[in-house]
């Protein structure tokens, strides 16, 4: 990964392919050193995170997805420890089921470099204030490849035994985290999440960190994503706004889903 000073194209941070742009910031975390890096100002693909089934989603479109598949497959090329990549509030929408708001999201190559809970706070508090130090270049060599072919790509490089990851998705200092256990597994990743297509059933998932009943994880996409995001937010400030708001976030999220389905009947 080299780094560099440049200037912001029209366009050049919206393009998830191998070589875009992305911002680097160089935090101490937890009283450590760490290089953190985030998409740029212009990235027009945006997120959202839940909690269903036990499992921790990261929810967008195809757009997200490709976007999303970019930045695990990128981050199984990173030797150095300490490098982690975030997504934070600027890229973030609220759910699209209630406008819960959602959890900032941490990338981390947990085969060299671990977080503290300490330390993801630390970094929510970064991404928070913003800036950079500069840009990076996110090679992805070989997953334009791995998409052009997806099960021949299974079939040579990920073993014919491997049914359980070794990493997982937790929600941990106010983030959701997802932890490939290897480079291998960071690039299974990328290729599930890549690979994601909404335009037959309007929808597409893969699991991720599949250890047990539930995987601990998921990527979830929408073909209507940003209009169920626009609903949401109607039915949730529509709710606000009635006399006797309901108590508790349980009974709030009750109350928006049932003002969402009154929305669409409109």
């Amino acid at each position: 990964m080299s780094a560099r000073q440049a200037r912001q194209r029209p366009g050049n941070a919206r393009a998830p392919a191998d070589g875009m742009k992305l911002h680097r910031r160089s935090l101490r975390l937890d009283g450590r050193p760490y290089t953190v890096v985030t998409p740029r100002p212009g990235t027009t693909a945006r997120f959202s995170t839940n909690f269903f089934h036990e499992t921790w989603h990261v929810l967008s479109d195809d757009r997200g997805a490709r976007l999303f598949g970019r930045l695990l497959w990128g981050l199984a090329y990173q030797a150095r420890p300490g490098t982690v990549v975030a997504i934070g509030p600027a890229f973030l929408d609220p759910t699209p089921f209630d406008a819960d708001p959602a959890d900032p999201i941490v990338l981390l190559p947990a085969w060299h470099t671990g977080l503290t809970p300490r330390a993801i706070k630390d970094l929510r508090t970064g991404l928070r204030r913003g800036g950079s130090d500069g840009t990076v270049r996110w090679r992805t060599p070989g997953l334009d490849a791995a998409l052009a072919d997806v099960r021949g790509w299974y079939r040579r490089t990920v073993p014919a035994h491997h049914h359980r990851d070794s990493g997982d998705v937790t929600r941990a200092g106010g983030a959701i985290v997802l932890r490939p256990g290897s480079a291998l597994e960071a690039r299974t990743w990328a290729v599930s999440a890549a690979d994601l297509d909404s335009a037959r059933y309007g929808t597409d998932h893969a699991y991720l960190g599949e250890h047990g009943r539930w995987p601990t994880g998921e990527v979830q996409i929408f073909r209507n994503y940003r209009e169920k995001i626009g609903t949401a937010r109607r039915a949730r400030a529509e709710v606000l706004r009635r006399p006797g708001t309901p108590a508790g976030p349980d009974a709030l999220r009750r109350a928006v889903w049932d003002q969402v389905a009154v929305i669409r009947a409109r």
